[in-house]
């Protein structure tokens, strides 16, 4: 569930302010994020990559995104270019297979300039798609790692494995 409060109500609201994400310790928990429009769940993990030190993470997400629901900026300088595949029955849904890899490997890095590519869902990922996503330097949040990364347990850099070094020096680096 979201955070309680002012930015709690935000959260649910899909507006929440940058600086009350990380006052509040934005959290959701899995069924709130199941419960979501596919859209108002692109906007949960927007707010999420804010929460975690992105505050130029945005929504790009809609027809025509060119594989792209929103793209942001870490705090180590790596560009996020992150698709989000929701499934309104979880993991009784669809599973995400491998044109969907295919349709962001095929355009995070080339067209919208990703150091990271990254695959969320809500649901499941089928074993060829996770193999493909392996060959191809991309990255798959499944079910599992959603729940921790929007428990917030860590950012999602620190849960990923193989994640690109930082592009410039920082105080975190």
């Amino acid at each position: 569930m979201p955070g309680r409060g002012p930015a709690g109500l935000a959260a649910q609201a899909g507006r929440l302010p940058h600086g009350a994400a990380i006052a509040q310790g934005l959290r959701y928990g899995l069924p709130y994020l199941d419960a979501l429009h596919h859209s108002r769940f692109e906007e949960a993990v927007r707010d999420l990559m804010r929460r975690d030190g992105c505050p130029d993470a945005v929504r790009v997400g809609g027809g025509g995104d060119l594989g792209a629901d929103v793209k942001a900026t870490d705090p180590y300088g790596r560009r996020w270019v992150i698709q989000c595949k929701h499934r309104r029955n979880g993991l009784a849904g669809s599973a995400v297979g491998t044109p969907d890899l295919q349709i962001l490997n095929g355009t995070a890095r080339q067209v919208h300039g990703a150091d990271v590519a990254v695959i969320v869902t809500n649901g499941r990922v089928t074993a060829p798609a996770v193999a493909f996503a392996r060959q191809q330097r991309l990255h798959v949040v499944d079910r599992h790692t959603l729940g921790v990364w929007a428990s917030g347990a860590r950012p999602l850099w620190e849960l990923l494995r193989a994640v690109p070094p930082p592009r410039r020096p920082t105080a975190l680096s």
